[in-house]
């Protein structure tokens, strides 16, 4: 077993010139259009350099822990594999593991580097400065792409410190989800977030960033594997290419999308950074391809001689080598000024959300009204289709899947794709009554119609279990049923109040609510809390989906009852209210109908009141029918109990009777006798 440090750092270096090298060519015009002094060599060397790396390391972070999670077979106690959820990491996941928490702990440290590196540069202020600790504050005061870095910086040191404590199984997916985590507020920022129709800009290269990270970082885990000479390689081979074709996919839509967004198809082969996205394009588009042949050329002759892995890491490692060379052109993109836009004359609304309203919002023409959502419109379409292979899984199989549940979950879906994409979604940036009655839905309709879709049913029904040892999806699924997370999550005290948390914070706490409207994140990031909360929610009131300890009918109908007045003193505190929340970003869209922003609030203070109890009332009366078939069941149950005599506390009921009926002819023969009757 060989070390894959050097080539890990090979990587780094090739992806840090690259970028850094075709940057400092361009320094001259990206200085001229910026309008800044120089800030020196080891800026305008530097900045590129340690962004390319950083992305490299956050790609290995992402892939190594995907590893130790999917593709890597964690000890599983005597290869039962419906004990997964108790596994320890075998030798090679506990090491894909250790580099995922090492990357992901260089990367902050290359975060926090990038702070005072992006100060020296948008300041034009030399290096050595900017690193004083009153300068330090100032960048993360003022500068927004030094605010991102230092939100990377800790989510990316936090999942570096947790990873290299831990090491079983069921941690993996949580910290390759603090992974993905840690390079989402970078998709935040930059050419994609500024400029009109930012929101399709910033949704596409968040797309295009997750992606481009679970892509390079699975292909160099998948080296060190290789290398490693761990077992069952033929397998992450296998896993790997499904999921890198459709990363690729991924990659290629979303950055056609994001170009074409920020410039015309005419600067494409005319300017220099149009040659970057053509040429960023094409090595994309090849290396996928080159990719997939390789690995279904490779697979069977690694199944056939699983010892022989030299021509595998031969072709991977070059291809790693050409992937860090177009992460290298990639991120002098940020480095060099696009084209001017096409509308140079933006107004303040375009500006703020990234497009126009010119309409005020009705009951009626909010239907007619769309604007395809790329997050969350894209995230349905998704989910949709995956359910739907999934049940033509089960049935291909010869398994039943009730009908009334793939209903319910593409009407889940559906909803969703049309709040985001419809007039709801498209006023909800613009409009508080647009945003609670988008709330609503998001909180407590699409999570509804979801749940009743039954997903981990579903998966262990289309799936079958792994062999044994080796967990594949169905496995995955019962594993989460079984977490300690789920136990903590569905416990009753605790899935009412993050459903109430969340539901109440942002209201109650007017500033967070303004700092949330004021940038696109905030939607996304409120959007998000909203379903995740009410799926959660209703997933452990309602839901059909296994999940042990689930508490009685009683207790959880309990759960209802306290959580219903609340959801309706909400919408009276927001009647009530005549403080306008948000008030300097909404005056600010000047939007042309020109609204009574008091009334606007209280309006959708009426919709939190009217709206949440509908919902209530749906699972209330599913809760009640559960209840009244769980006390038939209970009670057939007892009653066959008692006819066959199994039912100790009856027969010992009947015995008692028995001694007493005895003992009362007893004492009536006595009295016969004493009183001659």
């Amino acid at each position: 077993m060989r070390s894959t440090w050097p080539l890990y750092l090979l990587f780094f270096v090739v992806a840090g010139l690259i970028g850094a090298t075709i940057s400092y060519a361009f320094l001259t015009e990206s200085l001229t259009a910026l309008g800044i002094p120089d800030p020196g060599f080891v800026t305008t060397y530097g900045l590129p350099f340690f962004r390319a790396v950083g992305w490299m390391l956050a790609a290995l972070a992402v892939g190594s822990f995907m590893f130790a999670a999917f593709y890597i077979s964690p000890r599983v106690p005597e290869g039962d594999n419906d004990r997964l959820i108790k596994a320890p990491l075998s030798v090679d996941g506990h090491l894909a593991s250790r580099t995922g928490a090492v990357s992901a702990l260089c990367f902050g440290l290359v975060a926090l580097l990038m702070i005072p590196l992006v100060l020296s540069d948008v300041s034009g202020t030399p290096f050595v400065q900017t690193l004083r600790p009153d300068a330090f504050g100032v960048a993360l005061e003022q500068v927004a792409t030094a605010q991102a870095w230092g939100v990377v910086a800790a989510i990316a040191l936090v999942t570096g410190i947790v990873g290299l404590f831990l090491r079983n199984w069921a941690s993996q997916p949580l910290l390759m989800l603090g992974a993905i985590l840690m390079i989402v507020p970078l998709a935040m920022e930059g050419h994609s977030a500024s400029g009109g129709d930012h929101d399709y800009g910033t949704n596409s290269y968040l797309w295009h960033l997750v992606f481009m990270v679970v892509w390079v970082g699975g292909l160099m885990a998948l080296v060190a594997h290789g290398r490693r000479l761990g077992p069952d390689l033929d397998v992450a081979l296998r896993r790997y290419s499904a999921v890198a074709l459709f990363s690729i996919i991924v990659m290629a839509v979303s950055g056609l999308v994001n170009a074409g967004i920020r410039i015309e198809f005419s600067d494409w082969f005319t300017t220099r950074y149009g040659l970057i996205i053509v040429a960023k394009t094409v090595g994309v588009i090849v290396l996928g391809v080159f990719g997939w042949l390789h690995r279904a050329w490779t697979i069977p002759k690694v199944q056939a001689n699983p010892h022989d892995r030299r021509l595998f890491r031969r072709v991977a490692i070059g291809e790693v080598l050409v992937m860090a060379a177009v992460t290298g052109v990639a991120i002098t993109m940020g480095r060099t000024p696009p084209p001017p836009p096409r509308d140079p004359n933006l107004s303040p609304m375009a500006v703020q959300i990234g497009y126009e309203l010119t309409e005020e919002p009705t009951f009626l023409n909010v239907w007619t009204m769309w604007r395809f959502d790329l997050l969350f419109g894209t995230i349905a379409l998704l989910l949709a289709a995956g359910y739907l292979y999934a049940v033509w899984r089960a049935r291909r199989a010869g398994r039943d899947w009730a009908t009334s549940r793939t209903v319910w979950w593409l009407l889940g879906c559906a909803s969703l794709v049309l709040t985001m994409s419809s007039g709801i979604g498209l006023n909800m940036p613009a409009s508080y009554s647009m945003h609670m009655l988008g709330h609503m839905i998001l909180s407590m309709v699409v999570p509804l119609f979801l749940v009743f879709g039954a997903p981990l049913t579903l998966l262990m029904t289309a799936f079958k279990s792994g062999p044994p040892g080796r967990p594949g999806i169905r496995d995955w699924a019962y594993a989460f049923t079984q977490s300690r997370l789920l136990r903590i999550i569905s416990n009753p005290v605790v899935n009412l109040v993050q459903f109430l948390f969340f539901f109440y914070v942002m209201y109650l706490i007017i500033p967070l609510y303004e700092l949330m409207i004021s940038e696109h994140a905030g939607h996304m990031i409120m959007n998000a809390i909203f379903l995740v909360s009410g799926y959660f929610y209703f997933w452990e009131v309602v839901g059909p989906d296994p999940i042990p300890h689930r508490r009685p009918t009683p207790v959880r109908l309990a759960v209802l009852f306290v959580s219903m007045p609340v959801h309706l003193f909400l919408g009276v505190y927001l009647m009530q209210l005549n403080t306008v929340m948000g008030q300097e970003f909404y005056e600010s869209l000047f939007l042309p109908w020109n609204p009574d922003l008091l009334v606007d609030q209280k309006e959708g203070g009426g919709i939190a009141w009217a709206f949440g109890s509908f919902p209530l009332a749906i699972v209330f009366a599913r809760l009640a029918l559960d209840w009244r078939r769980e006390d038939k069941a209970e009670t057939k149950v007892y009653d066959d109990k008692v006819a066959r005599g199994e039912d100790d506390e009856f027969e010992s009921y009947n015995q008692m009777l028995a001694r007493m009926n005895a003992g009362g002819e007893q004492r009536d023969d006595y009295y016969n006798k004493e009183f001659g009757k």
